[in-house]
Formats: structure tokens, C-alpha cells, sequence
């Protein structure tokens, strides 16, 4: 059983496939409660980093109507599986999906409105150099939004940081330490009575 969450890190094959799917609908309340905190405009250029099974990209495009959706994961079966669900924007240029970490990405700098990351910094190697990689992609004045199911305050959650290689489950307050010393003001800390949490920092002229 443990193998088939190891896919929650990084889907692949049958399982992962499986997975994304399951990601898709079982995160779909989290990630509309997360959406709260980000206010898109339709001319917005966003970019969905981890991006799964591609439902939240697949809400954003309806709210950047005029603008361009791109998302990015290193998983083939998550990048097939966001590709197939946003075929259609992918084909009228509207929406882009790439294979890639968050590492080192992709895109030049300055280009996006926001940034979002649900489910996922769990599994990102190093939030500081991460987290300079998003803030060097993200526009002055553009958002970065982290949306996850655990805050970190919960024992019982301790249970998937023992089933799945490589997960840490972080706080709010280690999130902001690590937003602060990647340039981030503005940060925003959000949970709930569930104990999901979400966070927002904003990338200021500096």
C-alpha cells in the first residue's frame, strides 16, 4: 500500500495514473476553499506548479478567460493526464503543459500574474531555492499561493511522512520563514477547522 502512495510524490505507470485521478476529485473541496484567497483576473497569466491531474488548471482557464494558463509537474502521468483534461485549451493556445521541477524552471523571468502550488511542497527538495525559482518567474505585485490538506499541527498526519519517501509536512510559520528569505511580503496565513491551510505572499518591488 505504501508503494501506491509513494504516486502521491511523483505518479507513475498504472498507479499513477490511478493516483491522478484520484487527486482530481479528492482535493477538488481544498482546492475551491484555496481559490478563495486569489483573486484572478481574466487577463492573467498563471501558472499551476505540481499540477496533477490538471482540475485546477482547468478552473483557472475559466476565470483567465484573456489570459494564459501553464502548469508543470515532473510526472509524465500527471503532465499526459492535465494535458488530456485541457486538450482543448491547449489547442487554441490558451493553456500550456510542461514536464519539468520546480527547481529550475522553465519560464523567463517576470511572467506570471500567480503562482500556485496545491499538494505539493510536501515533496519540493529545498523551499528555499524553490521558492526563489517561483519568486524570480512571478511579476511585481503578482501572488503565490500554497494550498495544502496538513498543516503540520496534526499527529495523525505524521502517518504519511512514514509512508511516503521524501514528504514534509511543513507550518504555516515554516512556510512564511521560507517565503520571507526568498523576498515574499505580504504573506497571508489562512487555516481551517479541518486543518487545511493556505498561504499567499506577494512578490513587492524591491
Amino acid at each position: 500500500m505504501s508503494k501506491f502512495f509513494q504516486n502521491t510524490c511523483k505518479p507513475q505507470g498504472l498507479g499513477g495514473k490511478i493516483m491522478v485521478n484520484m487527486m482530481n476529485s479528492g482535493h477538488a473541496k481544498m482546492a475551491e476553499w484555496g481559490f478563495e484567497f486569489l483573486k484572478l483576473k481574466e487577463t492573467d497569466t498563471v501558472l499551476d506548479i505540481g499540477c496533477g491531474g490538471g482540475a485546477n488548471i482547468a478552473y483557472m482557464l475559466k476565470k483567465c478567460t484573456k489570459g494564459m494558463v501553464k502548469g508543470i509537474d515532473y510526472s509524465e502521468v500527471s503532465v499526459e493526464k492535465s494535458r488530456k483534461v485541457n486538450a482543448d485549451a491547449i489547442k487554441h493556445g490558451k493553456c500550456e503543459v510542461v514536464c519539468g521541477s520546480v527547481m529550475e524552471l522553465p519560464f523567463s523571468e517576470e511572467q506570471f500574474d500567480a503562482v500556485t502550488a496545491f499538494e505539493t511542497v510536501y515533496f519540493w527538495p529545498g523551499l528555499e531555492k524553490a521558492f526563489a525559482q517561483v519568486y524570480k518567474v512571478l511579476k511585481v505585485g503578482g501572488t503565490f499561493l500554497i494550498c495544502n490538506e496538513s498543516c503540520g499541527k496534526n499527529q495523525a498526519d505524521e502517518k504519511w511522512t512514514k509512508m511516503i519517501e521524501g514528504m514534509v509536512i511543513y507550518t504555516a510559520e515554516q512556510i512564511k520563514e521560507y517565503l520571507e528569505k526568498a523576498g515574499f511580503t505580504d504573506i497571508k496565513l489562512h487555516e481551517n477547522g479541518k486543518g487545511w491551510l493556505c498561504v499567499t505572499a506577494m512578490k513587492a518591488e524591491g
